[in-house]
């Protein structure tokens, strides 16, 4: 596969998409390609446009939650009714809760 410098409008080829697959050892036919080529085309022009945003007074973003999500004290409680909560349970024994045998 020949290099060549990145241009504001890649495109990718079937050609490319098929050479990576048999590199990978990967079975893509021809109209698979043609599919991850256009797709793949989008996505790096997607990145082209976005690469000319001006981002240059632009903080990087730690976290989606500007604010400090405030958490509550890790204080154990001890008002959990055992009794109520097993008795909607289909099968309790000695204060556990009986499930199905799901590995052999």
């Amino acid at each position: 596969m020949s290099q060549q410098p990145a241009t504001s409008d890649s495109n990718v080829s079937r050609e490319e998409i098929l050479e990576v697959a048999n590199l990978a050892r990967l079975g893509v036919d021809e109209s698979t390609a043609d599919s991850y080529a256009d797709d793949i085309s989008k996505v790096l022009k997607l990145m082209n446009t976005l690469s000319n945003v001006d981002t240059t007074d632009i903080k990087p973003l730690a976290n989606i939650h500007e604010a400090c999500q405030e958490l509550r004290a890790d204080v154990a409680k001890h008002d959990i009714n055992r009794e109520r909560n097993q008795s909607v349970a289909p099968t309790v024994e000695e204060g556990l809760y009986l499930v199905p045998q799901v590995i052999e």
